[in-house]
């Protein structure tokens, strides 16, 4: 049986940095995967995009296989798909650790979640900039994460939405009252600026993706940035 490290070995609290392996150089992933390894990331954030549901198209199953085994950080698979259901068990296969949905995608949500846990990993819940915060109520007795997305889902390098901080606030507020330890994550132009702003909102686990691999300092001087 998959051994697999789920989100739910980290107590949520203490800040956490997500390297997004999508602004990473592919022809050294491996070499980019182990530095920000060295330089204290906690989890590796990996975007899966269909070119259906978001504009773009990124990686599938036999790229997440082929990093399983050069790291030991719990893999966060983000699925940009419209339905996520027909890839949920390959994903789990290639060694996922948590896989994170979106609200707006199509399938049985609730199916879903309970699918991914039946697979001993964890499992969350993200939706878009214009999505309310209220379609996350029926779910937080079953999702361990929630994502808030502060830029449109499908490419990398945008600019951080600080119009999405009363929604985080709004979501701490959900996760409070649902009274279980659920993760709450920011992906989206995130850097040493935005990163506090993030942060005083009520989020502890920060995806960095371009800030982190594209820092003209190496990766060690960013990710100490999006801890200062």
């Amino acid at each position: 049986m998959t051994t697999r490290h789920p989100l739910t070995e980290l107590v949520p609290g203490p800040v956490r940095i997500a390297p997004s392996i999508l602004a990473a150089d592919f022809s050294r992933l491996g070499d980019d995967i182990r530095a920000v390894e060295a330089a204290g990331a906690e989890v590796l954030h990996v975007d899966i995009m269909d070119g259906h549901f978001v504009p773009n198209i990124s990686i599938g199953p036999p790229v997440v296989a082929s990093i399983r085994p050069v790291t030991a950080l719990p893999l966060d698979v983000h699925l940009m798909l419209t339905e996520p259901g027909r890839y949920i068990d390959p994903f789990l296969k290639a060694g996922a650790d948590h896989i994170t949905l979106h609200v707006e995608s199509q399938g049985d949500l609730t199916a879903m979640l309970d699918r991914i846990h039946a697979a001993g990993a964890s499992a969350g819940l993200t939706l878009r900039p214009g999505t309310s915060a209220e379609a996350l109520v029926p779910y937080l007795n079953r999702a361990d994460l929630i994502l808030v997305m502060t830029v449109e889902p499908g490419f990398g390098g945008q600019s951080f939405m600080a119009d999405q901080m009363p929604k985080v606030r709004r979501i701490r507020d959900l996760i409070a009252a649902a009274g279980r330890p659920i993760h709450l994550e920011v992906d989206g132009g995130i850097s040493g600026t935005t990163a506090p702003v993030a942060r005083a909102a009520g989020c502890e686990l920060l995806v960095a993706g371009s800030s982190v691999f594209g820092a003209p300092d190496g990766v060690a001087a960013a990710m100490a940035r999006l801890r200062a």
